[in-house]
């Protein structure tokens, strides 16, 4: 039997030292960490509204324009894995330093990317050293104190759900009177400037593993079997992600279709509305830390749920969709935030480690969701699509009840 700070302790190749104090935490500190983390996290979204930009800029592969943002994707996934993994091993601080110079090297790429395949590369390239994010949020976890720690999670989040929704719309401007090359130059220049900011304030972070690389990563694995807690919400996250995705998914094809009629445009101003869950963030936090963070998801996975419900009653109410989304979105940002509390408790000195399990198990929800949401489009249409979304929340809140059960 365990509990969120209680576990079995079973072998496995990890080597611990104590927890760095919370002598460095400040409010000033955490809005450093949340810039990071939304600055990094932007680059990943940047190229989505230039694909028609790039398209006439390299007219002979036209058809390959979409290899772009897919390489940026798998760039970041890759980096989640392969780099997340060595805030464990390495100064966090210097790690940071080292990616954001990688990151300002692939956007110059990027910018002055005289072919196609070039600018494909470079965006592997942006999405893989994008992952600063995947260190600013574990670095919150562990300068806090235990009873601020969901407080400091959700505000760092704020920066990174802030870098996602507002990316498309700098990116947008920039772009329509600058060109799609000034978007990664601009980029560039933040970059620098985020560096300086890092150099200057933030803090060292001592090494909590002294394992090799290899045996870092698979490292990963005992931890898996070893946590119970990291299981549950690795489900419970994914599952969350993926009725999230099953709705993003399709929403432009409801919305071009009768009695909207409205174009892609349409679904990206729904994105705004997204803006409730940055908000929603440091409040979920503070909840999990006054709370618990079993409390708060058990009422996130309830506003998942709702939402879908709200959906089911809206396929022709704007208004209708505009609820349902505010309710999902803080619902799913809630569930992030309890999650990620809860997991950097379980085991302070593999955080990062524990951070990459959460965070690919997450991914695969979403990849899991966009297919599921696409396949009940085709098949049972809107509806099929919310009894996806809400199947996926009563799985999230089985799993969670039977986590309560066993703690």
């Amino acid at each position: 039997m365990s509990d969120d700070n209680t576990v079995c302790v079973q072998a496995a190749p990890v080597e611990a030292r104590p927890e760095s104090g919370a002598s460095h935490y400040s409010r000033g500190l955490l809005l450093l960490l949340a810039t990071i983390a939304g600055v990094s996290v932007a680059n990943i979204y940047y190229n989505q509204p230039l694909l028609d930009s790039l398209r006439a800029s390299f007219p002979g592969s036209a058809s390959w324009i979409g290899v772009v943002p897919t390489a940026t994707q798998l760039g970041y996934a890759a980096g989640i894995f392969l780099l997340a993994p060595l805030g464990d091993r390495l100064d966090r601080k210097r790690l940071i330093l080292v990616q954001i110079a990688g990151l300002a090297l692939a956007l110059a790429g990027a910018a002055f990317a005289p072919t196609l395949a070039v600018l494909t590369v470079a965006s592997l390239a942006i999405g893989m050293l994008a992952t600063i994010a995947q260190q600013a949020v574990p670095f919150s976890a562990e300068l806090a104190p235990a009873a601020e720690r969901g407080r400091a999670v959700g505000t760092v989040m704020s920066g990174l759900l802030l870098g996602i929704l507002l990316a498309r719309t700098a990116a947008g401007s920039i772009g329509e009177y600058f060109g799609w090359r000034a978007v990664f130059a601009a980029s560039l220049v933040a970059q620098l400037a985020l560096a300086v900011l890092v150099a200057m304030r933030l803090p060292n972070s001592k090494p909590t593993s002294t394992l090799p690389y290899g045996k870092l990563l698979a490292s990963m694995w005992h931890l898996t079997r070893e946590l119970p807690g990291l299981r549950e919400s690795s489900f419970t996250g994914a599952a969350i992600f993926a009725a999230f995705s099953a709705f993003w998914s399709v929403l432009t094809l409801l919305l071009a279709g009768s009695p909207f009629h409205m174009g892609p445009q349409a679904a990206g101003l729904f994105g705004i509305v997204g803006a409730a869950g940055a908000l929603a963030a440091p409040l979920a936090g503070r909840s999990a830390d006054a709370r618990g963070p079993r409390a708060v998801l058990s009422l996130s996975i309830a506003l998942v749920a709702v939402s879908f419900v709200i959906f089911g009653l809206s396929s022709t109410s704007i208004a209708g969709l505009i609820v349902g989304v505010l309710v999902l979105d803080v619902g799913v940002q809630a569930t992030q935030i309890s999650n990620q509390s809860r997991i950097y408790a379980l085991k302070p000195e593999a955080r990062s480690r524990i951070n990459t399990v959460y965070m690919v198990c997450y991914f695969i929800g979403g990849a899991t969701g966009s297919a599921v949401g696409a396949f009940a489009w085709r098949a049972y249409g809107w509806t099929g699509v919310c009894a996806a979304g809400l199947v996926f929340a009563l799985a999230a809140a089985a799993r969670h009840m039977q986590g309560q059960r066993a703690a």
